[in-house]
């Protein structure tokens, strides 16, 4: 699986900004939402959750 220039932008914002990192990825829906919660529950989940998101799509 070849890494663009777009995953590393991705995956960047995944690690400072959780939500934004999955909206950039799957755009708004259920994903968005759980990443949310988890990014408000606590930080690390939320980093854990976008990189899963990013990594998978």
């Amino acid at each position: 699986m070849a890494v663009t220039c777009s995953d590393i932008f991705k995956i960047i914002a995944a690690i400072i900004l959780p939500p934004l990192g999955v909206l950039l990825e799957v755009g708004c829906g259920l994903s968005l939402v759980i990443n949310i919660l988890l990014t408000i529950l606590g930080f690390i989940p939320g980093i854990i959750h976008a990189l899963y998101i990013v990594s998978i799509n």
